[in-house]
């Protein structure tokens, strides 16, 4: 889903306060480590992922992954933080997304 300047603004607002839900570490970003984040991502919708200090993977290369396995978008990157977006399939779910389709 491509998010245009405002949508990406209201994400980032509602992610301010959130904290890391995953850390990605010395194990690096493997299939079950997605299959988590993408399991959460469609109950939350939005949240952020912290890459350790020990790793060795960078920030864009897991942003890309992410981006290209999980279909998710990545509204914010600050430092080694990504915060992560990708409306629910299940309109119970929807808390984000119905916002920012209005917008």
């Amino acid at each position: 889903m491509e998010l245009r300047g405002k949508q990406k603004q209201y994400l980032k607002k509602e992610a301010h306060h959130m904290n890391p839900l995953f850390q990605v570490g010395k194990g690096g970003l493997n299939e079950e480590m997605l299959y988590q984040i993408g399991e959460a991502l469609e109950k939350r919708e939005l949240l952020k992922i912290a890459l350790l200090q020990n790793t060795d993977e960078e920030t864009d290369a897991v942003a890309a992954v992410i981006e290209k396995k999980l279909r998710a978008t990545v509204v914010q990157q600050i430092g080694r933080t990504l915060v992560l977006f990708k409306p629910s399939s299940k309109e119970k779910n929807r808390r984000y997304s119905t916002v920012v389709e209005k917008i």
